[in-house]
C-alpha cells in the first residue's frame, strides 16, 4: 500500500497573517484565493493523468488547529486510503486523532510524530469536489 502520494498543504502561524500574506503576495506573487490560503495547481507524481493541489496557508498565531502539537507548522500529506492508512499506523504504535473529518472535498485525520508534530492526511475527493476549506 502506498501510503503517502505527495505533499497537500503547508500551514504555518503567523503573529499578523494578514500583513504577511499581503507580503507573499507583494513580493512572491502568491495570490490567496478568498478563503486565504494560497492554492497550487499540478498533477499528481504517482499518477500524472490526475490533478492534484497544494495548499499554503497562514494561520493566526494563537490558532488551536495545530494542538496538541506547540509547532509553529503544520504539514499535510495526500494520501489514497485514509481508513487502510489509519489502520496500518494504529497497528505500528502511531498516535493516532480519533476524529475523522468529511468534507465534498476529501477526508482528514490527524496523527502525532515522534517529536510532537502534529502531521493531517488528506485523501482528496474527486476533482470536481476539490476546494479551499473555509
Amino acid at each position: 500500500m502506498k501510503r503517502v502520494v505527495g505533499i497537500g498543504g503547508i500551514f504555518f502561524k503567523a503573529a499578523d497573517p494578514d500583513k504577511l500574506r499581503a507580503w507573499y503576495r507583494e513580493h512572491l506573487g502568491m495570490e490567496p484565493d478568498p478563503y486565504g490560503g494560497v492554492v497550487f495547481d499540478s498533477n499528481a507524481s504517482e499518477d500524472p493523468t490526475k490533478p492534484a493541489q497544494t495548499v499554503w496557508s497562514l494561520f493566526p498565531s494563537d490558532t488551536k488547529y495545530f494542538n496538541p502539537s506547540s509547532a509553529a507548522f503544520m504539514i499535510n500529506y495526500r494520501v489514497e486510503d485514509l481508513d487502510k492508512l489509519l489502520q496500518q499506523l494504529r497497528s505500528e504504535g502511531v498516535e493516532v486523532d480519533d476524529r475523522v473529518e468529511e468534507y465534498e472535498y476529501g477526508r482528514f485525520a490527524w496523527i502525532m510524530d515522534p517529536e510532537g508534530n502534529r502531521i493531517e492526511l488528506w485523501e482528496p475527493g474527486t476533482p470536481s469536489q476539490r476546494k479551499p476549506r473555509q
